[in-house]
């Protein structure tokens, strides 16, 4: 075999999880976009040498141009090759894309194999995974979704946890998104992935799946904090068969307050969601909310927001876009604890 071997993106997919490394040799800048499931990123030119060799194109033209990026491209694998990769063993595998499998990923791949390791060239680079995921998302899931219902706080995403560790299948949006899908659903410290990469993430849980079991999903809007979920997605989970999981109000309050600590820790960065609700609510009501966040009288406020905003609107929207609904599993918890969740899990299991 003649390295660096060059494959076309569906060869490389169907070996994609055995490559020992999946080296991104773009700039920080598009890999943070989005990348490969699992690479790294080693750019051949940062972002400030891209855009000086770019300009450098346009203004002086190709050879002047690329004098200079050669030199950077090369200094910049010598010491990738020294600080990531000088142990590595004869037999290591790596696969090596860019944006289009040309210049960059080419310089790469060509000195790796010069050394003798067995590589592997992406043809089409970045581009052509892009398209490959494009594609796959356009296309109905072949999986038997079970979709699980609940007003806010009734603790769908702590049971798709459960479910999760207990070995089933579970394609958890909110987790993929970063965002727990409400108004106040913005994580701290953990900025959402940009479309292109929840995408990514959504195809690379996909594609995991076994047909023959059951995938346990949330009944999510179109939207889960600012990322949209791919329309052919939303519409397999939409008419799959549902889960109508209920909790009492006082532990629907309860496990809010656990899982929304940070925001009713911080009066003011609550205070500044509740103004979000304000075309819906008006002005008064958010007033009155705020004025329960200051007192710290927060139980009384998680209760209002459930009774007045969260569980009027889920009841408003259910029906209309879960069309099993009306025949749903009935799941009642009658505590949030770890017995309570690990007992349901194990009851829907059983019963899929």
């Amino acid at each position: 075999m003649k390295y660096p071997e060059v494959l076309g993106i569906a060869e490389v997919l169907a070996q994609l999880d055995s490559f020992d490394a999946i080296i991104d040799v773009r700039s920080p800048c598009e890999f943070a976009v989005d990348h490969l499931p699992g690479a790294i990123n080693a750019p051949v030119l940062d972002d400030e040498q891209r855009i000086r060799v770019g300009t450098m194109y346009k203004q002086q033209g190709a050879f002047e141009a690329k004098k200079v990026g050669a030199a950077l491209v090369a200094k910049n694998i010598a010491r990738h090759i020294e600080e990531r990769w000088i142990d590595q063993p004869r037999e290591w595998r790596p696969l090596i894309y860019c944006w289009r499998g040309g210049n960059r990923s080419g310089s790469m791949a060509h000195i790796l194999a010069k050394i003798g390791w067995p590589v592997v060239q992406l043809d089409g680079g970045y581009k052509a995974f892009r398209q490959e995921v494009n594609a796959a998302l356009e296309q109905t899931p072949q999986l038997r979704f079970k979709v699980v219902c609940g007003t806010t706080g009734s603790g769908k995403s702590r049971l798709l946890e459960v479910l999760a560790a207990q070995g089933a299948q579970v394609l958890d949006l909110e987790q993929l998104a970063a965002h727990r899908g409400s108004v106040l659903g913005h994580l701290p410290n953990a900025p959402q992935p940009s479309q292109k990469a929840f995408e990514t993430r959504i195809w690379n849980t996909l594609r995991r799946f076994d047909p023959a079991r059951p995938v346990f999903v949330e009944s999510e809007s179109k939207k889960v904090g600012n990322l949209r979920v791919p329309a052919a997605l939303m519409d397999s989970m939409r008419a799959s068969d549902c889960i109508a999981l209920s909790l009492s109000v006082p532990n629907r309050v309860r496990l809010l307050m656990e899982d929304y600590e940070h925001f009713l820790l911080n009066p003011e960065s609550l205070n500044g969601q509740l103004e979000h609700l304000t075309q819906l609510h008006g002005r008064d009501k958010i007033g009155q909310w705020q004025a329960l966040s200051h007192a710290g009288q927060m139980p009384q406020l998680v209760e209002q927001l459930l009774v007045q905003h969260y569980d009027p609107a889920y009841l408003r929207s259910i029906d209309r876009n879960f069309v099993r609904y009306g025949q749903a599993l009935p799941l009642h918890l009658d505590d949030i604890g770890s017995t309570a969740f690990n007992a349901a899990a194990q009851q829907l299991i059983a019963a899929t």
